[in-house]
């Protein structure tokens, strides 16, 4: 059983992380959301006991399961929800402005708007003024 738990967050990250490398800005989401899960189930697999259930022990003496990694792993899947919901919003945001979601595009559009600001400042005479007041 420890080895299929260990070969899934293997999985679950060596598949996340190659999403990340990907040019695509949804992709790189779906990786970070594997990576997340990897590392829930990784807290789960690497810490928790079999027992009772730690609320209402069935005898005294008797193994209760640790409430701690619970919680902790509730509170790791609340956050990644969270972070999910930002990068799909920030997604969302740049598709909007950008019609587009490669990477390649969105940096050669971020160069083409840097040499337009750049020629505005030059043909203003921003340019050639010293930075530094005497």
């Amino acid at each position: 059983m420890i080895l299929i738990q260990s070969l899934a967050v293997a999985v679950l990250f060596g598949s996340g992380a190659y999403l990340l490398l990907k040019p695509d800005l949804i992709r790189v989401v779906v990786g970070t959301v594997m990576i997340s899960n990897a590392a829930n189930l990784f807290i789960m697999a690497a810490a928790l006991s079999k027992g009772g259930a730690p609320i209402y022990p069935l005898a005294e003496g008797a193994p209760i399961a640790d409430p701690l990694v619970q919680g902790m792993t509730l509170t790791a899947i609340v956050i990644s929800f969270g972070v999910s919901a930002l990068l799909l919003s920030i997604v969302y945001r740049v598709y909007t402005s950008h019609l587009s979601l490669d990477l390649d595009d969105l940096a050669a559009a971020e160069e083409r708007e840097e040499a337009a600001q750049e020629r505005a400042l030059v043909g203003a005479g921003v340019g050639d003024r010293d930075p530094v007041p005497r």
